[in-house]
């Protein structure tokens, strides 16, 4: 999904045990707001700040009445340590651009998250010693940016490495305590069982040493979804993985739960279209949830031909939409009615619009357009007896899912 180092000495982690107490208070001296309503952490979509051309954060909030933005990511340097970096370039220390970003999104009266993690690049947690180490260098990123909400993305390849995971959720719980009030979310990987077998044991890691965040979300796309339906048979599995891993009951796993989606077309080429999140934000809502989100504001336009030619960008969505529809469903969870619009372009429904079925003794030339794995292709030049499949270098172009 995520979607695209010398550890601070012990002497730093334990003064913050004593300092931490104070750390919203004395961000606020470097611009922060008055904390907003836990409803709009729960809502607020990813947005990468640096990379995936980033949008205009002002015209969303003016176009949708969003208030709160998801900032990603950040990662230990790319070159070694433990201090904290947005995508392992550029040290949380020396920025101005992302707190150029934040600036901008408070004065119009909201708010920032930042997410950690993310998929790829060295997380804190496995660049850094212990959970203290990890959790100082984090509390740079609060105190910088005076923070009142923080996600933790454990997956791939971090969720993998028990050591790493131990970190991550023994820093989110030094940072819970040490700044009271902070909205502290977990986001990791979704199956159609509800999380796999890392993810589960990220719970049990959870569970062994107290910690409880607001929510422990899941990302159920990039794993053979496909559409609404299969998004919330796999948050009520989850929601049974809660309740058996920390002893709660449904109410109570439901309102630690939160759903991650991806806006349009997935890694992995599933489809999720407006009706899909409405589907999925009225489960969430109907059963009091505690977070909806989604991967990414910088995919939330339409894009054309030349942007992405069928294949999953990181700067559109792959399907027919005006800008910023995905993120009026945050808004809804917030609580809030959305401006009114131009009418959202008619998506083509998944399932029907397949040409013919390709056959392996056919030839085909540049242009000719075939239907095969529910997806229609179209050839590049001649062909015979290829199978058509997603490559850059490959005769057939995907042209995305009938």
């Amino acid at each position: 999904m995520r979607r695209l180092r010398a550890c601070l000495g012990a002497v730093a982690a334990v003064g913050l045990a004593a300092a931490g107490t104070t750390a919203l208070i004395a961000g606020s001296a470097s611009g922060a707001t008055s904390a907003l309503a836990n409803h709009w952490y729960a809502a607020a979509p990813y947005l990468m700040p640096l990379d995936n051309d980033p949008p205009d954060a002002a015209a969303i909030m003016d176009a949708t009445g969003l208030k709160a933005f998801q900032l990603a990511f950040v990662l230990a340097p790319n070159g070694g340590g433990c201090s904290p970096t947005w995508g392992g370039t550029a040290a949380v220390s020396s920025d101005t651009a992302v707190q150029s970003v934040v600036n901008t999104i408070r004065a119009k009266g909201g708010d920032v998250s930042v997410s950690i993690g993310g998929y790829g690049g060295t997380k804190l947690g496995q660049a850094c010693s212990d959970p203290a180490a990890t959790a100082a260098a984090y509390q740079q990123v609060i105190t910088k940016y005076g923070l009142h909400a923080i996600d933790f993305d454990l997956e791939e390849p971090e969720y993998e490495n028990t050591a790493a995971i131990k970190n991550e959720i023994g820093a989110a719980k030094i940072l819970q305590q040490n700044n009271p009030g902070l909205y502290v979310s977990v986001t990791t990987a979704g199956t159609a069982d509800g999380t796999g077998w890392f993810g589960k044991q990220m719970l049990l890691e959870a569970k062994s040493q107290g910690f409880t965040p607001n929510n422990f979300s899941i990302m159920p796309f990039d794993g053979g979804f496909n559409g609404a339906a299969s998004q919330t048979g796999a948050l009520t599995n989850f929601n049974q993985i809660l309740q058996s891993t920390f002893g709660w009951d449904q109410a109570t796993a439901y309102a630690h739960e939160g759903f991650s989606g991806m806006n349009g077309r997935s890694d992995t080429g599933e489809y999720f279209t407006q009706a899909d999140f409405q589907t999925v934000l009225d489960y969430a809502t109907g059963h009091h949830m505690d977070r909806f989100t989604f991967w990414s504001l910088n995919r939330d336009r339409q894009c054309t031909p030349a942007d992405n030619g069928g294949r999953t960008s990181g700067t559109c969505s792959s399907v027919a939409q005006n800008s910023w529809d995905f993120a009026k469903y945050s808004v809804k969870f917030a609580g809030v009615t959305p401006p009114t619009s131009t009418p959202t372009p008619t998506p083509t429904p998944p399932g029907t619009g397949c040409k013919p079925a390709w056959s392996s003794t056919a030839v085909y030339t540049a242009g000719n357009e075939v239907s095969y794995g529910n997806h229609n292709w179209k050839a590049k030049w001649w062909t015979q007896n290829e199978t058509p499949v997603a490559s850059d270098w490959g005769v057939w172009q995907d042209e995305g899912a009938c």
